[in-house]
């Protein structure tokens, strides 16, 4: 029986999954993340976290990395040509063979899509959009942060959360829900101890806070607070620039253009009203009709969707 493997490598955590020619996962196992830009050994670290992974995967199976037909992997940071040639390098030299790598989005598009073809959209830690169209050309957006004016991930929205709260106590700018929230939740009672908070989303305790702004930004969103909506027409407008750059810049056969949706934003907070705006204003600036799938399956599975489709492994 064939074997196949997957790894969905992310900055916090790497997936490695053992498939068998069904799709089914015979073995799984998990380690630290992958992504080079967050360590100071970069490429290098990274790789010897993933060789260890690959061979931890292996020991739990029973198999040898050998007996593995073929390894397909998305990572995190692998955007340019050059870090993923670096990468491959890295890992050959371990003796790793018969592999290809990715951009981990892509392998959102792989997992969510029934096609094979689509968009991918990613509202999570970060922000990115990537696409494989019809004739499996390859495109990612956003993902540079600041630099590519990435919005709808879970610091932007804490951030701009934070923002429209300060607006409010110090500009007075407009009222906002989220004051009441914020000041209740941490126990502040006066403006400059809402300043001083803002420590918090820098200190040992940012996650806290950072979660809790998020919360509160769809409790607020979904009971019509005014700033709340400013905020989600902002990101969902450049949600739908990045979707509509796919839609009109990539070839995608058949009646409708598949956009798959990952990450804790579009995926597990209640955020009908923000995909409501995507889908409102994309519809506005085109013809073609697109199909929303929420992804509902671990992107590793898009590993063997991929393998199958296309390396005839």
């Amino acid at each position: 029986m064939p074997h196949y493997i997957g790894v969905d490598g992310g900055g916090t955590k790497t997936c490695y999954a053992l498939f068998d020619e069904n799709k089914n996962i015979l073995a799984d196992w998990s380690g630290p993340g992958s992504n080079h830009e967050n360590m100071d050994g970069s490429f290098g670290e990274a790789a010897q976290i993933i060789w260890d992974g690959l061979n931890a995967l292996a020991a739990k199976a029973g198999i040898s990395l050998a007996d593995a037909r073929f390894t397909l992997m998305g990572l995190a940071g692998i955007d340019h040509p050059f870090q993923h040639d670096e990468m491959r390098a890295r890992l050959e030299r371990f003796g790793l063979r018969d592999f290809a790598i990715y951009n981990d989005g892509f392998i959102v598009v792989k997992a969510g899509s029934i096609s094979g073809a689509a968009i991918g959209l990613n509202n999570g830690t970060g922000t990115c959009c990537n696409a494989i169209d019809s004739t499996g050309r390859m495109l990612q957006l956003a993902g540079l942060g600041d630099f590519s004016g990435d919005m709808g991930n879970g610091h932007w929205i804490a951030t701009m959360a934070y923002r429209a709260i300060y607006d409010d106590v110090y500009l007075g700018l407009g009222r906002t829900a989220l004051t009441a929230m914020f000041y209740e939740r941490f126990g502040i009672e006066t403006r400059e101890q809402f300043l001083g908070s803002v420590a918090e989303l820098d200190g040992g305790n940012a996650e806290t806070y950072i979660r809790a702004l998020i919360d509160f930004f769809f409790d607020a969103l979904n009971s019509g607070d005014a700033a709340c909506q400013n905020i989600c027409d902002m990101m969902a407008e450049r949600s739908a620039a990045l979707i509509l750059a796919h839609a009109t810049g990539l070839q995608f056969d058949g009646d409708e253009i598949e956009v798959v949706l990952s990450g804790s934003i579009l995926t597990k907070l209640p955020s009908a009203v923000y995909l409501d705006m995507i889908k409102a204003k994309v519809a506005a600036r085109s013809e073609r009709r697109f199909r929303y799938i929420k992804l509902d399956k671990p992107p590793v599975v898009g590993c063997i969707n991929w393998i199958l489709q296309e390396f005839n492994a």
